[in-house]
């Protein structure tokens, strides 16, 4: 299995350290780059946007995503540097940094691959997990850098503690994966191991934002896809969805995260899941929002269930190999009846899920920029609950999860919202959950928890 937390909770042994990080020529080179005509995409720009605004907070309000792996041996730092090197140089999304012009744009600036410096800096022996924690917060700029990522090894006798640290602006789900497996490949060639293939040719992180911009620019409230995503804002009071239960959130500050993962399955009981599922018009994502409906009606008593899910938005060969924020939200909205049962839930569950999926190409951020036009109003700052689901098991190299102990962990931003992430990997099935820090989230999110994983387990009799 794969551990997820924020970044407090990741316990590395103590170890000689060695990270890198761009060359000060790299760095002063970057920051000459030109502008690039590529905008960002819809996702970095309102991320971008709400890190400005916040930009005053007394801590990092920007997400920091980072992926640890265990190695059993020693690193090769020159071949690391290489490794490194040619991860930066094969994903574009790292070669651009961005800039809030005066007049309200956010302007990309691409730097070219020879500026592309990152040189190793020894830092002795780290004893105490704290101080490695720490070290990799603090050397790690901030979205409006250009060099928001970094690496770093810990050595320990027989092996070492990989990791990769980079804002939220260049990676989403996928692409942590994504990281950690060309990384693995790379350093491998680099290091003359056998059988190691060549990887595929990535997409262009920069072309997909050209399309995506190109495409959302031609859509009006009159777009049938526009139409559909207003018609459940108007059901919803005009609003987005929110978490069920009291969250207790302060409104003169901000909100920090707090972080819970369950066992959902094992992966023989999430195999019956998924069979229910099956034999009721479903499959397995319609079986975790038949069950989130179902939770939410016991304990709220609603009769209509509105969510939202993150979808990666890749659908090519070459994107499915590209690092970048490929994602949005999508609703997910159906009737619950009174006597609702899971297997009576499940058809319609996975009917809205579908059709959701209809609607992946239709930024979520374009149909807020849109809703003013039709009535509905949202703050800049809005949140929403959401849900994930990720099969792991579809990754390649899934085989290794248990032996390399990934984990996947986030700094301690400002969370107003719960957001749930749903993993499948071969050992087994897990929940995780982030959500704001205050005492009555603690106990909301708990009883919420609870109710879900009993609707889930209730179904299949464990």
């Amino acid at each position: 299995m794969v551990s997820f937390g924020l970044i407090e909770e990741w316990e590395p042994a103590p170890g000689r350290l060695v990270s890198w990080h761009a060359s000060p020529e790299s760095v002063a080179r970057a920051a000459r780059a030109p502008a690039h005509p590529a905008p960002p995409s819809h996702q970095q720009e309102a991320y971008l946007r709400l890190a400005d605004r916040h930009a005053e907070a007394d801590f990092r309000y920007s997400g920091l995503c980072v992926v640890t792996a265990e190695v059993p041996d020693r690193l090769d730092r020159a071949a690391m540097t290489r490794a490194i090197t040619a991860f930066l140089l094969r994903h574009d999304t790292f070669r651009t940094w961005f800039a809030l012009e005066s007049g309200g744009t956010v302007q990309r600036h691409l730097v070219p691959p020879e500026a592309v410096e990152f040189t190793p800096v020894e830092h002795g022996e780290a004893d105490n997990a704290e101080a490695l924690r720490q070290h990799v917060q603090k050397t790690t700029p901030g979205p409006f850098q250009w060099d928001c990522f970094t690496f770093g090894a810990i050595e320990h006798e027989a092996s070492t503690t990989v990791y990769l640290a980079v804002d939220h602006l260049h990676t989403d789900g996928v692409a942590q994966y994504l990281s950690c497996f060309d990384l693995a490949h790379l350093y491998g060639r680099e290091m003359g191991w056998d059988d190691i293939p060549e990887l595929p040719a990535p997409a262009s992180y920069l072309d997909y934002c050209t399309r995506e911009r190109k495409y959302s620019a031609a859509l009006t409230p009159a777009t049938p896809a526009v139409r559909k995503w207003l018609e459940l804002l108007r059901g919803n009071d005009g609003d987005l969805p929110s978490f069920p239960l009291d969250l207790g959130k302060q409104t003169d500050g901000y909100n920090r995260s707090a972080h819970l993962t369950v066992p959902l399955f094992d992966e023989d009981a999430a195999q019956r899941f998924e069979h229910l599922c099956q034999e009721n018009g479903a499959e397995f994502p319609g079986g975790i929002f038949a069950a989130a409906a179902l939770a939410e009606r016991e304990l709220t008593g609603s009769d209509y269930y509105f969510g939202m899910t993150p979808i990666s938005t890749r659908t090519s060969v070459a994107e499915i190999a590209s690092v970048g924020w490929y994602v949005t939200l999508v609703p997910i909205a159906f009737p619950v009846s009174a006597t609702a049962t899971l297997a009576r839930t499940l058809a319609g569950a996975q009917r809205a899920y579908t059709n959701g999926l209809r609607l992946l190409t239709v930024s979520h951020h374009r149909i807020l920029e849109l809703a003013p036009e039709a009535g509905i109003d949202l703050s800049p700052d809005w949140s929403t609950p959401m849900i994930s689901y990720v099969d792991a098991r579809d990754f390649d190299g899934n085989e290794f999860f248990d032996i390399a102990r990934g984990g996947i962990y986030a700094n301690r931003a400002a969370t107003e919202e719960v957001l749930m992430w749903i993993n499948r990997f071969p050992s087994g099935t897990s929940l995780s959950v982030i959500f704001p820090d205050t005492p009555i989230a603690h106990e909301s999110v708990n009883r919420y928890v609870a109710k879900l994983k009993s609707v889930f387990l209730d179904s299949i009799g464990a």
